[in-house]
């Protein structure tokens, strides 16, 4: 039997680090509301991510950048609110840890205090090592993310697969190791090689959790919806569907709509 399902209720950084000291693998998905972060405990996942994912696949923008502390305040404190097992991280939307670091510990607080999450993520290096550090102060958890960071999108210019050349590998490499000494408790490696994901897992004592980053991870982590078979838009390489519940739905809802306009819903046992 696994270590986590035979001997944790509830799963802490302690936990995922212990997973990684056993081998045993870290599944990790998104969620953005209550029913959904319900579903997700109950079939005991290990980690439940409120992401910055939520502009897109919640509030329909093109990319990460609009969605607001306020919004990721919500998003956070309603799937909280369903969850008793899994750990509990919430993103940190753009422009709030950027460049400032004060302000960073204000809006990492206030998720904490006002969502109920178990730790904050965090996107960069060692360009926002000041900002984790001032959060890190302050007893929070920190998971970093690496590779392709989408809050950064406009300065790549492309959602392509990053750190293939060595002088960015060597760069990724090196900010691993920078935020494992700073204190963050996992690292979230997304759309980079391999070969590269499994040697930075390997140097590293925190668990990595990939997204498009092979399987030499600790971890893996994809969007609910993405994976659900939802946003049917979305076919990167990397994206295993586990159900088609887009067309599913869309079937539901049609059927529901022949059955009103033809007065079959509601029938004499679904009314008083």
């Amino acid at each position: 039997m696994p270590y986590l399902q035979t001997d944790v209720t509830k799963v802490t950084t302690r936990v995922l680090q212990n997973m990684k000291l056993h081998g045993e693998k870290i599944a990790m998905l998104t969620a953005y509301d209550y029913s959904m972060a319900r579903l997700l405990d109950d079939a005991k996942i290990d980690v439940v991510l409120v992401g910055d994912s939520a502009a897109n696949v919640m509030e329909g923008y093109q990319t990460t950048l609009p969605i607001t502390l306020e919004e990721m305040i919500v998003y956070g404190a309603s799937v909280a609110r369903a969850i008793k097992r899994a750990l509990v991280v919430v993103d940190m939307p753009f422009g709030t840890y950027q460049g400032n670091s004060k302000l960073a510990l204000a809006s990492a607080i206030r998720i904490m205090k006002e969502t109920g999450a178990d730790a904050v993520k965090l996107e960069g290096g060692e360009e926002v090592l000041e900002s984790i550090q001032r959060i890190l102060s302050a007893g929070i958890p920190v998971m970093g993310h690496l590779g392709l960071t989408p809050q950064s999108i406009n300065k790549f210019g492309t959602y392509a697969v990053r750190a293939t050349d060595q002088e960015e590998a060597d760069r990724l490499k090196k900010d691993a190791l920078i935020l494992q000494e700073a204190g963050c408790f996992a690292l979230v490696l997304e759309k980079i090689p391999a070969a590269l994901a499994a040697e930075v897992s390997n140097t590293l004592k925190i668990p990595t959790i990939g997204i498009g980053a092979g399987s030499a991870v600790d971890g893996q982590v994809l969007v609910l919806q993405d994976m659900l078979g939802i946003t049917q838009q979305f076919t990167p390489r990397y994206l295993r569907t586990y159900g088609s519940f887009g067309a599913d739905i869309s079937n539901a809802i049609r059927q529901y709509i022949t059955d009103v306009k033809a007065v079959n819903f509601p029938n004499e046992k679904e009314q008083y």
